[in-house]
């Protein structure tokens, strides 16, 4: 059984839907939306949609 609604529970918890940091295209149902904008903003390893490191 998939979840269709997204979940806003508590954070670190099975209350909360996951976050999708992926292009909106590709975006699952039952995930949150970012919180940032993983187009501009950078992520750990320094990547976002626009500038990912291709190996």
């Amino acid at each position: 059984m998939a979840i269709k609604k997204p979940r806003d529970g508590t954070p670190g918890t099975t209350d909360q839907s996951p976050r999708w940091e992926g292009p909106p295209a590709t975006k699952p149902s039952g995930y949150l939306p970012a919180k940032d904008n993983p187009e501009r903003d950078r992520d750990a390893h320094g990547e976002n949609l626009n500038d990912p490191k291709v190996r």
